[in-house]
């Protein structure tokens, strides 16, 4: 799901992952869309730069954003809620856990971890720099104000295409969830579990860094909640998907241990 230098800040269109699932997005920040009966939901919504090609993505998959029914969030960060505005206008609804909502409607600093002590250490890193020029030139500084979202819960299963069932993973917010799409048999892990570091561009499966979460203890927590989850694709919000099972990811990202 990589893509080379060729679109504006690395921007990709769509990529089909698995039957009716299509990424999108950037080298570093993945949203997807999955497909059932002519209709789409959105998983995440990427950063807000990426509306530049929002409606020649869909095109590409002979969709318009009229197509997309809904975006369900596994958290509410910046760089996951950048074309909600955009998807809104053409009808979409917004689902995110009831934990993340506030922070939607009033995006700001995150606490916890993540705060400016634990990320100093990494600003020696390239990866640590290209992730932040790329979230800035992106228009993650400046992420949308959402009103209007619907709350789930953990153990809903949402009325939307693709039919997920939620997993609440607290930690990295604490709203945070695995989106589990079983008829495709594929998860979306969000910030769960990422398969590159934004940080320090490590590979594989891993926790995201310590700096970006607002409870690692609980995040690390969390990955016994999604063991059991049937999946033999795991979908990172960055990082290149995993052709595997979840709990195999989650036993490679409790060896990666903590960054």
């Amino acid at each position: 799901m990589r893509c080379g230098p060729d679109r504006t800040a690395l921007v990709k269109g769509p990529v089909e992952i698995a039957p009716g699932v299509h990424g999108l997005g950037s080298e570093m920040v993945n949203w997807y869309l999955v497909e059932q009966a002519g209709k789409l939901t959105a998983v995440d919504a990427g950063l807000p730069g990426f509306k530049r090609h929002l409606e020649a993505d869909l095109r590409v998959l002979g969709r318009t954003p009229r197509d997309v029914v809904a975006v369900v969030l596994t958290h509410a960060d910046a760089d996951h809620t950048g074309v909600i505005p955009d998807l809104q206008r053409a009808g979409a609804r917004v689902l995110v856990h009831g934990a993340d909502a506030d922070f939607l409607r009033r995006p700001g600093l995150k606490g916890g971890d993540a705060n400016v002590r634990n990320i100093l250490p990494h600003l020696v890193r390239p990866a640590t720099w290209k992730i932040g020029a790329h979230i800035a030139r992106e228009g993650g500084a400046r992420p949308p104000k959402v009103e209007g979202a619907e709350t789930f819960e953990d153990g809903d299963v949402l009325d939307l295409p693709g039919a997920p069932r939620v997993v609440h993973t607290p930690g990295h917010t604490p709203g945070h969830c695995v989106l589990s799409f079983e008829r495709a048999g594929v998860a979306f892990t969000g910030d769960a579990l990422c398969t590159w570091n934004p940080l320090t561009g490590r590979r594989g499966p891993q926790l995201m860094p310590t700096a970006l979460n607002v409870d690692t203890d609980g995040a690390e927590r969390a990955l016994a909640l999604v063991e059991e989850v049937d999946a033999s694709v795991v979908l990172p919000g960055h990082g290149d998907p995993l052709h595997d099972s979840l709990a195999n990811a989650v036993a490679a990202a409790r060896q990666a241990g903590r960054s």
